[in-house]
């Protein structure tokens, strides 16, 4: 839960990137319809620098593809590149390797995705 600062004071750091993330957010976890097999090759306002192609059968590179979509991606790329089958198994390990302001978003936003972090824990 993200703290509302005073309506004088400029938005402390949790509070902008709590916003970012949300306003970036699918309205369930069903719009999630990216590949669940192949290569993706990530667009370069999501990966501007390192790897861009992400081969969806090897556990590591889908891990760091869904990391980075996950935390540099907008609300089209969330949508298009991610799927939701393979977000919810990996949402164990992978809120682990995110910030914890997105992981809060969204287990906040996806019980779902809550419960499974909370089996994990």
């Amino acid at each position: 839960m993200v703290t509302l600062s005073s309506p004088n004071s400029a938005p402390s750091a949790a509070e902008v990137l709590h916003a970012r993330y949300t306003g970036r957010l699918p309205a369930s976890l069903e719009e999630l319809a990216g590949p669940a097999h192949g290569v993706v090759e990530l667009p370069l306002h999501v990966a501007w620098s390192g790897l861009r192609a992400y081969d969806l059968a090897r556990p590591r590179l889908r891990m760091g593809l869904y990391r980075t979509v996950l935390a540099e991606g907008q609300h089209e790329d969330l949508v298009t590149l991610l799927n939701r089958d393979l977000l919810v198994a990996q949402w164990p390990v992978l809120r682990t390797l995110v910030s914890r302001h997105l992981r809060q978003v969204w287990e906040d936003s996806f019980p779902e995705l809550a419960a499974l972090g909370s089996a994990a824990a």
